[in-house]
């Protein structure tokens, strides 16, 4: 975008994108496990449904700790 003199417009708002985590990945491996647990053996659900449990949490509790970080206006 730009003005009508041509000059680009400057951002009216930052972009705040969150930081990586490896969380997302975990979750996905430990429902993966509990699913196929249910198929060869509860010891394996057991195992991934608290790893998934595990990681949502945290991955809940860092998305929280970033979004108290960002100013009120944004």
């Amino acid at each position: 975008m730009a003005d009508a003199d041509g000059a680009p417009r400057q951002p009216s708002e930052e972009v705040h994108l969150p930081e990586p985590s490896y969380l997302p990945v975990l979750v996905a491996l430990g429902i993966t496990l509990a699913l196929v647990g249910v198929v060869l053996t509860w010891a394996i659900t057991g195992i991934g449904a608290a790893i998934a449990l595990y990681a949502a949490v945290r991955w809940v509790r860092m998305t929280r700790e970033e979004m108290a970080r960002l100013p009120l206006e944004h």
